[in-house]
Protein backbone atom coordinates (compact mmCIF):
# COMPACT_ATOMS: atom_id res chain seq x y z
CA UNK A 1 0.00 0.00 0.00
CA UNK A 2 1.39 3.40 -1.04
CA UNK A 3 2.61 5.74 1.69
CA UNK A 4 2.56 9.48 1.03
CA UNK A 5 6.15 10.63 0.84
CA UNK A 6 7.60 11.74 4.24
CA UNK A 7 8.33 15.24 4.97
CA UNK A 8 8.45 17.62 8.45
CA UNK A 9 4.41 17.93 8.16
CA UNK A 10 4.03 14.36 9.15
CA UNK A 11 5.87 15.65 12.57
CA UNK A 12 3.41 19.04 12.80
CA UNK A 13 0.79 18.37 14.94
CA UNK A 14 2.96 16.34 17.44
CA UNK A 15 5.82 19.22 17.97
CA UNK A 16 3.59 21.67 18.14
CA UNK A 17 2.21 20.19 20.99
CA UNK A 18 5.58 19.81 22.54
CA UNK A 19 6.95 23.17 21.63
CA UNK A 20 6.96 24.50 25.21
CA UNK A 21 9.40 21.79 26.54
CA UNK A 22 12.56 23.05 27.86
CA UNK A 23 14.69 21.15 25.71
CA UNK A 24 14.03 18.46 22.88
CA UNK A 25 16.35 15.25 22.87
CA UNK A 26 16.93 12.31 20.23
CA UNK A 27 17.87 9.17 20.84
CA UNK A 28 20.65 9.04 18.10
CA UNK A 29 21.87 5.55 17.00
CA UNK A 30 22.98 6.68 13.61
CA UNK A 31 20.96 3.85 11.68
CA UNK A 32 18.36 4.62 9.36
CA UNK A 33 15.54 5.24 11.35
CA UNK A 34 16.94 7.84 13.82
CA UNK A 35 19.12 9.69 10.90
CA UNK A 36 15.89 10.26 9.45
CA UNK A 37 14.11 11.42 11.93
CA UNK A 38 17.40 14.12 13.69
CA UNK A 39 17.37 15.39 9.72
CA UNK A 40 13.39 16.01 9.90
CA UNK A 41 13.30 17.60 13.28
CA UNK A 42 16.52 20.00 11.74
CA UNK A 43 14.42 20.66 9.02
CA UNK A 44 11.11 21.68 11.06
CA UNK A 45 13.71 24.04 13.57
CA UNK A 46 14.83 25.81 10.82
CA UNK A 47 10.68 26.65 9.39
CA UNK A 48 10.02 27.53 13.29
CA UNK A 49 13.15 29.00 15.05
CA UNK A 50 11.29 29.36 18.59
CA UNK A 51 11.08 25.66 19.36
CA UNK A 52 13.04 24.05 22.17
CA UNK A 53 16.43 23.09 21.77
CA UNK A 54 17.40 20.02 20.06
CA UNK A 55 20.64 17.49 21.42
CA UNK A 56 21.01 14.31 20.12
CA UNK A 57 22.12 11.18 22.31
CA UNK A 58 23.92 8.72 21.54
CA UNK A 59 24.75 5.21 23.48
CA UNK A 60 27.61 3.20 22.59
CA UNK A 61 26.52 -0.55 23.96
CA UNK A 62 30.47 -1.49 23.09
CA UNK A 63 29.21 -4.60 21.71
CA UNK A 64 30.01 -4.56 18.14
CA UNK A 65 33.71 -4.22 17.20
CA UNK A 66 33.15 -0.59 15.00
CA UNK A 67 30.60 0.86 17.63
CA UNK A 68 33.66 3.57 18.03
CA UNK A 69 33.34 4.05 14.29
CA UNK A 70 29.60 4.22 14.77
CA UNK A 71 29.75 7.19 17.15
CA UNK A 72 32.17 8.95 15.47
CA UNK A 73 29.29 8.88 12.27
CA UNK A 74 26.94 10.68 15.09
CA UNK A 75 29.00 13.16 16.14
CA UNK A 76 30.63 14.09 12.52
CA UNK A 77 26.64 14.00 11.20
CA UNK A 78 25.33 16.57 14.56
CA UNK A 79 28.58 18.89 13.76
CA UNK A 80 27.24 19.26 9.70
CA UNK A 81 23.73 19.85 11.14
CA UNK A 82 24.67 22.06 14.23
CA UNK A 83 23.04 19.96 16.63
CA UNK A 84 25.19 19.00 19.97
CA UNK A 85 25.61 15.68 20.62
CA UNK A 86 25.86 13.81 24.29
CA UNK A 87 27.58 10.15 23.68
CA UNK A 88 27.34 8.05 27.26
CA UNK A 89 28.63 4.50 26.78
CA UNK A 90 27.40 1.78 29.02
CA UNK A 91 28.43 -1.47 30.22
CA UNK A 92 25.82 -4.23 29.36
CA UNK A 93 26.03 -7.68 30.88
CA UNK A 94 23.75 -10.19 29.82
CA UNK A 95 21.39 -11.66 32.04
CA UNK A 96 18.60 -14.12 32.60
CA UNK A 97 16.34 -11.95 30.24
CA UNK A 98 19.26 -11.78 27.09
CA UNK A 99 21.57 -9.27 25.95
CA UNK A 100 18.89 -7.51 24.12
CA UNK A 101 17.07 -6.81 27.23
CA UNK A 102 20.14 -5.64 29.11
CA UNK A 103 20.95 -3.45 26.74
CA UNK A 104 17.11 -1.70 26.17
CA UNK A 105 17.74 -1.61 30.80
CA UNK A 106 21.30 0.35 29.96
CA UNK A 107 19.60 2.70 27.64
CA UNK A 108 17.14 3.93 29.57
CA UNK A 109 19.34 4.22 32.55
CA UNK A 110 20.94 6.69 30.48
CA UNK A 111 18.00 8.31 29.48
CA UNK A 112 16.46 8.86 32.46
CA UNK A 113 19.31 10.30 33.59
CA UNK A 114 19.71 13.30 31.09
CA UNK A 115 16.25 13.61 31.03
CA UNK A 116 15.24 17.08 33.30
CA UNK A 117 11.93 18.23 34.42
CA UNK A 118 9.39 18.27 31.18
CA UNK A 119 11.99 17.56 28.91
CA UNK A 120 11.20 15.42 25.36
CA UNK A 121 13.12 12.69 24.15
CA UNK A 122 12.17 11.60 20.60
CA UNK A 123 12.84 8.01 19.18
CA UNK A 124 12.27 7.09 15.81
CA UNK A 125 10.18 3.71 16.00
CA UNK A 126 8.35 3.48 13.07
CA UNK A 127 4.94 1.43 11.71
CA UNK A 128 7.05 -1.37 11.22
CA UNK A 129 8.56 -1.63 14.69
CA UNK A 130 4.73 -1.32 16.17
CA UNK A 131 3.47 -4.71 13.89
CA UNK A 132 7.09 -6.35 14.94
CA UNK A 133 5.94 -5.40 18.86
CA UNK A 134 2.92 -6.47 18.78
CA UNK A 135 3.28 -9.76 16.59
CA UNK A 136 6.17 -10.74 19.42
CA UNK A 137 4.03 -10.07 22.29
CA UNK A 138 0.98 -11.97 20.85
CA UNK A 139 3.27 -14.96 20.40
CA UNK A 140 4.51 -14.54 23.94
CA UNK A 141 0.78 -14.68 25.07
CA UNK A 142 0.59 -10.94 26.42
CA UNK A 143 -2.72 -9.33 27.54
CA UNK A 144 -4.73 -6.13 26.86
CA UNK A 145 -1.93 -3.93 27.62
CA UNK A 146 0.88 -5.63 26.04
CA UNK A 147 -1.22 -6.13 22.63
CA UNK A 148 -1.29 -2.23 23.02
CA UNK A 149 2.41 -2.69 21.49
CA UNK A 150 4.35 0.37 21.06
CA UNK A 151 2.97 3.87 22.69
CA UNK A 152 2.82 6.58 21.19
CA UNK A 153 4.19 8.64 23.84
CA UNK A 154 4.73 7.84 27.77
CA UNK A 155 6.50 9.21 30.81
CA UNK A 156 10.35 8.56 31.10
CA UNK A 157 12.31 10.02 34.65
CA UNK A 158 11.46 13.52 34.65
CA UNK A 159 10.11 13.74 30.98
CA UNK A 160 8.18 11.71 28.50
CA UNK A 161 9.27 9.84 25.74
CA UNK A 162 7.30 10.86 22.00
CA UNK A 163 7.13 8.30 19.12
CA UNK A 164 6.38 11.42 15.68
CA UNK A 165 6.67 8.00 13.55
CA UNK A 166 4.65 5.37 14.61
CA UNK A 167 2.07 5.55 12.18
CA UNK A 168 4.96 5.72 9.21
CA UNK A 169 6.14 2.57 7.43
CA UNK A 170 9.92 2.12 6.98
CA UNK A 171 9.81 2.37 3.56
CA UNK A 172 8.67 5.73 3.65
CA UNK A 173 11.89 6.40 5.72
CA UNK A 174 14.15 4.98 3.39
CA UNK A 175 12.53 6.72 0.39
CA UNK A 176 13.11 9.99 2.38
CA UNK A 177 17.09 9.10 3.14
CA UNK A 178 17.33 8.33 -0.54
CA UNK A 179 15.64 11.63 -1.27
CA UNK A 180 17.73 13.81 0.97
CA UNK A 181 21.16 11.50 0.17
CA UNK A 182 21.45 10.55 4.32
CA UNK A 183 24.18 8.19 5.29
CA UNK A 184 23.70 5.87 8.12
CA UNK A 185 25.48 2.82 9.62
CA UNK A 186 24.32 -0.50 9.48
CA UNK A 187 23.86 -3.17 12.25
CA UNK A 188 25.03 -6.17 11.52
CA UNK A 189 22.66 -7.85 13.85
CA UNK A 190 19.50 -6.66 12.18
CA UNK A 191 20.16 -9.52 9.62
CA UNK A 192 20.89 -12.30 12.11
CA UNK A 193 17.80 -14.46 11.89
CA UNK A 194 18.57 -16.44 15.41
CA UNK A 195 16.82 -12.96 17.06
CA UNK A 196 12.98 -13.15 17.33
CA UNK A 197 12.32 -9.62 15.88
CA UNK A 198 14.44 -10.39 13.07
CA UNK A 199 13.15 -13.73 12.33
CA UNK A 200 9.71 -12.18 12.10
CA UNK A 201 11.35 -8.86 9.61
CA UNK A 202 13.35 -11.46 7.20
CA UNK A 203 10.96 -14.36 6.88
CA UNK A 204 7.36 -14.09 8.09
CA UNK A 205 6.80 -10.07 6.95
CA UNK A 206 7.55 -10.86 3.66
CA UNK A 207 5.12 -13.41 3.22
CA UNK A 208 2.27 -11.14 5.08
CA UNK A 209 3.04 -8.43 2.39
CA UNK A 210 2.27 -10.99 -0.33
CA UNK A 211 -1.67 -11.80 0.84
CA UNK A 212 -2.44 -8.61 3.05
CA UNK A 213 -0.41 -5.59 1.98
CA UNK A 214 -1.99 -3.32 4.15
CA UNK A 215 -1.20 -5.64 7.11
CA UNK A 216 1.11 -2.74 8.78
CA UNK A 217 -1.55 0.01 8.84
CA UNK A 218 -4.40 -2.56 10.13
CA UNK A 219 -2.59 -3.97 12.67
CA UNK A 220 -1.34 -0.52 13.75
CA UNK A 221 -4.96 -0.10 14.42
CA UNK A 222 -5.44 -3.16 16.43
CA UNK A 223 -3.41 -1.99 18.75
CA UNK A 224 -4.52 1.26 18.95
CA UNK A 225 -7.66 -0.36 19.89
CA UNK A 226 -6.11 -2.38 22.39
CA UNK A 227 -4.44 0.88 23.87
CA UNK A 228 -8.19 2.32 23.77
CA UNK A 229 -9.65 -0.84 25.37
CA UNK A 230 -6.67 -0.81 28.44
CA UNK A 231 -7.30 2.96 29.22
CA UNK A 232 -10.54 1.98 29.61
CA UNK A 233 -9.82 -0.76 32.21
CA UNK A 234 -7.55 2.21 33.92
CA UNK A 235 -10.14 4.21 34.51
CA UNK A 236 -12.84 1.24 35.72
CA UNK A 237 -9.86 0.56 38.05
CA UNK A 238 -9.16 4.39 39.83
CA UNK A 239 -5.89 5.02 41.18
CA UNK A 240 -2.72 3.00 42.04
CA UNK A 241 -3.07 2.57 45.81
CA UNK A 242 -0.23 4.06 47.11
CA UNK A 243 2.03 3.34 50.56
CA UNK A 244 5.65 5.00 51.73
CA UNK A 245 7.77 2.81 54.21
CA UNK A 246 9.60 4.63 57.32
CA UNK A 247 12.37 5.66 54.70
CA UNK A 248 9.85 7.38 51.78
CA UNK A 249 10.28 5.01 49.70
CA UNK A 250 6.89 4.79 47.30
CA UNK A 251 5.54 1.69 47.06
CA UNK A 252 1.85 -0.37 46.13
CA UNK A 253 -0.15 -0.76 49.28
CA UNK A 254 -1.57 -4.45 49.56
CA UNK A 255 -4.49 -4.32 51.32
CA UNK A 256 -6.31 -2.51 48.43
CA UNK A 257 -4.61 -4.08 45.75
CA UNK A 258 -5.54 -7.84 47.13
CA UNK A 259 -9.11 -6.73 47.31
CA UNK A 260 -9.34 -7.06 43.69
CA UNK A 261 -10.21 -10.38 41.79
CA UNK A 262 -7.20 -11.76 40.59
CA UNK A 263 -7.72 -10.17 36.48
CA UNK A 264 -7.90 -7.12 37.74
CA UNK A 265 -5.29 -7.00 40.85
CA UNK A 266 -2.80 -8.30 37.70
CA UNK A 267 -3.56 -4.87 35.66
CA UNK A 268 -3.01 -2.84 38.16
CA UNK A 269 0.60 -4.29 38.85
CA UNK A 270 0.98 -4.21 35.43
CA UNK A 271 0.39 -0.07 35.26
CA UNK A 272 2.70 0.48 38.16
CA UNK A 273 5.37 -1.83 36.55
CA UNK A 274 4.66 0.74 33.63
CA UNK A 275 5.37 3.92 35.90
CA UNK A 276 8.48 2.44 37.33
CA UNK A 277 9.50 1.76 33.82
CA UNK A 278 9.81 -1.82 34.15
CA UNK A 279 8.09 -4.36 30.99
CA UNK A 280 5.59 -6.44 32.90
CA UNK A 281 6.50 -10.52 33.04
CA UNK A 282 3.63 -13.12 31.57
CA UNK A 283 0.79 -13.60 33.12
CA UNK A 284 1.66 -16.93 34.95
CA UNK A 285 4.26 -14.72 36.89
CA UNK A 286 1.44 -11.97 37.56
CA UNK A 287 -0.66 -14.62 38.86
CA UNK A 288 1.96 -16.55 41.50
CA UNK A 289 2.88 -12.90 42.66
CA UNK A 290 -0.75 -12.57 43.63
CA UNK A 291 -1.12 -15.99 45.07
CA UNK A 292 2.48 -15.57 47.31
CA UNK A 293 0.85 -12.24 48.21
CA UNK A 294 -2.16 -13.70 49.50
CA UNK A 295 -0.62 -16.99 51.06
CA UNK A 296 -0.33 -15.97 54.85
CA UNK A 297 2.95 -18.48 55.37
CA UNK A 298 5.13 -16.94 51.97
CA UNK A 299 6.99 -14.53 53.99
CA UNK A 300 8.68 -12.27 51.69
CA UNK A 301 7.56 -12.52 48.20
CA UNK A 302 9.79 -11.52 45.79
CA UNK A 303 10.04 -11.08 42.01
CA UNK A 304 12.17 -9.76 39.23
CA UNK A 305 10.91 -7.73 36.50
CA UNK A 306 12.99 -6.73 34.02
CA UNK A 307 15.77 -6.92 36.20
CA UNK A 308 14.56 -4.93 39.03
CA UNK A 309 13.55 -7.14 42.10
CA UNK A 310 9.76 -6.20 43.74
CA UNK A 311 9.40 -7.74 46.95
CA UNK A 312 6.99 -7.51 49.70
CA UNK A 313 7.58 -5.51 52.93
CA UNK A 314 4.60 -4.78 55.47
CA UNK A 315 1.48 -3.29 53.98
CA UNK A 316 3.51 -2.63 50.66
CA UNK A 317 5.38 -4.14 47.63
CA UNK A 318 8.61 -2.12 46.95
CA UNK A 319 11.28 -2.00 43.95
CA UNK A 320 14.09 -2.82 45.67
CA UNK A 321 17.01 -0.04 45.20
CA UNK A 322 20.32 -1.03 43.16
CA UNK A 323 23.58 -1.85 44.64
CA UNK A 324 25.32 0.85 45.67
CA UNK A 325 27.78 -0.37 47.27
CA UNK A 326 28.08 2.34 50.46
CA UNK A 327 30.81 0.83 52.11
CA UNK A 328 33.56 0.65 49.34
CA UNK A 329 32.53 4.32 48.55
CA UNK A 330 32.50 6.14 52.08
CA UNK A 331 33.43 3.66 54.75
CA UNK A 332 35.97 4.62 57.78
CA UNK A 333 36.26 7.81 56.54
CA UNK A 334 35.38 10.37 59.63
CA UNK A 335 32.85 13.32 60.44
CA UNK A 336 33.63 15.55 63.18
CA UNK A 337 31.17 18.37 65.10
CA UNK A 338 29.88 20.78 61.82
CA UNK A 339 31.47 19.05 59.30
CA UNK A 340 29.35 17.41 56.10
CA UNK A 341 30.33 14.46 54.56
CA UNK A 342 29.64 12.84 51.17
CA UNK A 343 28.39 9.45 51.48
CA UNK A 344 27.58 9.19 46.73
CA UNK A 345 24.63 7.62 46.44
CA UNK A 346 23.27 8.00 49.51
CA UNK A 347 23.07 11.64 50.14
CA UNK A 348 25.47 12.92 52.52
CA UNK A 349 25.82 13.48 56.36
CA UNK A 350 26.47 16.46 58.62
CA UNK A 351 27.19 16.87 62.09
CA UNK A 352 25.04 19.90 63.43
CA UNK A 353 24.05 21.20 66.66
CA UNK A 354 21.32 19.39 68.28
CA UNK A 355 18.23 21.45 69.37
CA UNK A 356 17.03 21.77 72.84
CA UNK A 357 15.10 18.61 73.41
CA UNK A 358 16.14 16.39 70.44
CA UNK A 359 18.35 13.38 70.53
CA UNK A 360 21.84 13.75 70.20
CA UNK A 361 25.43 13.20 71.24
CA UNK A 362 27.92 14.80 73.03
CA UNK A 363 31.78 15.70 71.50
CA UNK A 364 34.46 17.42 72.10
CA UNK A 365 35.97 20.28 69.48
CA UNK A 366 38.30 17.03 68.56
CA UNK A 367 36.40 14.10 68.54
CA UNK A 368 35.69 12.43 65.24
CA UNK A 369 32.95 9.85 64.22
CA UNK A 370 33.70 6.86 61.89
CA UNK A 371 31.29 5.77 58.84
CA UNK A 372 30.86 2.08 58.72
CA UNK A 373 28.32 0.33 57.40
CA UNK A 374 26.34 -2.89 58.67
CA UNK A 375 28.51 -6.45 58.35
CA UNK A 376 26.95 -8.40 60.90
CA UNK A 377 27.37 -9.20 64.73
CA UNK A 378 27.15 -5.35 65.62
CA UNK A 379 25.81 -4.20 68.53
CA UNK A 380 24.46 -1.20 70.90
CA UNK A 381 22.82 0.31 73.27
CA UNK A 382 19.57 2.17 72.23
CA UNK A 383 18.96 4.99 74.34
CA UNK A 384 16.18 4.04 76.38
CA UNK A 385 16.21 0.44 76.38
CA UNK A 386 18.14 -0.37 79.20
CA UNK A 387 21.32 -2.70 77.59
CA UNK A 388 22.82 -3.57 74.49
CA UNK A 389 21.33 -6.16 72.16
CA UNK A 390 22.11 -7.04 68.63
CA UNK A 391 21.95 -4.32 65.74
CA UNK A 392 20.05 -6.88 63.83
CA UNK A 393 17.03 -7.88 66.30
CA UNK A 394 17.31 -3.64 66.41
CA UNK A 395 16.97 -2.85 63.20
CA UNK A 396 13.97 -5.59 63.29
CA UNK A 397 11.98 -4.36 65.62
CA UNK A 398 11.58 -0.81 64.32
CA UNK A 399 10.58 -1.81 61.14
CA UNK A 400 13.71 -1.16 58.92
CA UNK A 401 13.24 -2.70 55.39
CA UNK A 402 15.83 -5.46 54.70
CA UNK A 403 16.72 -3.19 51.66
CA UNK A 404 18.06 -0.70 53.87
CA UNK A 405 19.80 -2.26 56.98
CA UNK A 406 22.82 -2.64 55.03
CA UNK A 407 22.45 1.02 53.80
CA UNK A 408 22.16 2.94 56.94
CA UNK A 409 25.09 4.67 57.88
CA UNK A 410 26.64 3.39 61.22
CA UNK A 411 29.08 6.20 63.44
CA UNK A 412 31.04 4.91 65.94
CA UNK A 413 33.29 6.39 68.29
CA UNK A 414 36.59 5.07 69.94
CA UNK A 415 35.26 2.21 67.86
CA UNK A 416 31.57 2.69 69.78
CA UNK A 417 28.51 1.92 67.31
CA UNK A 418 26.68 5.56 68.72
CA UNK A 419 24.36 6.79 66.54
CA UNK A 420 22.24 4.37 63.48
CA UNK A 421 21.61 6.70 60.62
CA UNK A 422 19.97 9.72 61.62
CA UNK A 423 17.15 8.18 63.67
CA UNK A 424 19.11 6.12 66.78
CA UNK A 425 21.26 7.21 68.74
CA UNK A 426 23.05 4.76 71.69
CA UNK A 427 24.07 4.79 75.11
CA UNK A 428 27.82 4.54 75.63
CA UNK A 429 29.55 2.56 78.76
CA UNK A 430 32.41 4.89 78.05
CA UNK A 431 32.54 8.41 80.39
CA UNK A 432 31.13 11.40 78.17
CA UNK A 433 33.01 14.35 77.44
CA UNK A 434 32.92 17.20 80.29
CA UNK A 435 30.99 20.16 78.83
CA UNK A 436 32.94 22.60 80.52
CA UNK A 437 36.13 21.58 78.31
CA UNK A 438 33.59 22.66 75.05
CA UNK A 439 31.67 19.55 74.95
CA UNK A 440 28.72 20.23 72.61
CA UNK A 441 25.64 18.05 72.00
CA UNK A 442 25.58 17.25 67.94
CA UNK A 443 23.33 15.67 66.11
CA UNK A 444 23.43 13.83 62.69
CA UNK A 445 21.71 15.20 59.62
CA UNK A 446 21.54 12.62 56.91
CA UNK A 447 20.19 14.42 53.13
CA UNK A 448 19.11 11.43 51.51
CA UNK A 449 18.84 11.29 47.94
CA UNK A 450 15.30 10.74 45.77
CA UNK A 451 13.73 7.53 47.66
CA UNK A 452 15.69 4.79 46.20
CA UNK A 453 13.03 2.31 45.47
CA UNK A 454 11.88 4.43 42.34
CA UNK A 455 15.28 4.54 40.88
Amino acid sequence: MAHRPLSPSHLADDLAALARAPRWWLAYSGGLDSSVLLHLLCQVRALQPGLPPLTALHINHRLHADAAQWQAHCAARCAELGVPLVAATVDVASDGDGLEAAARRARHRVFKQHLQAGEVLFTAHHQDDQVETLLLRLLRGAGVEGMGAIAPARPLGQGTVHRPLLGVPRSALLAYARQHGLGWVDDPSNTDTNLDRNYLRQRVLPLLAERWPGYRATLSRAAGAQRDVAALLEESLGPLPRVHNTFGDPGLALAPLLAHSDAAAAALLRRWFGELGLRAPDRVALLELLRQLRASDAGAPRLVVDGAEIQRFGAGLYRLPGSDGPAAQAAGQSLGPGQTLDIGALGRLALVPAPAGAPGLYLGPTQLLTLGFRRGGERCRPAGRGGSCPLKQWLQEQGVPPWWRARLPLLYLDGELRVIGDRWYCDSAAPQPARDGGAGRWQVRWERNCPTAAD
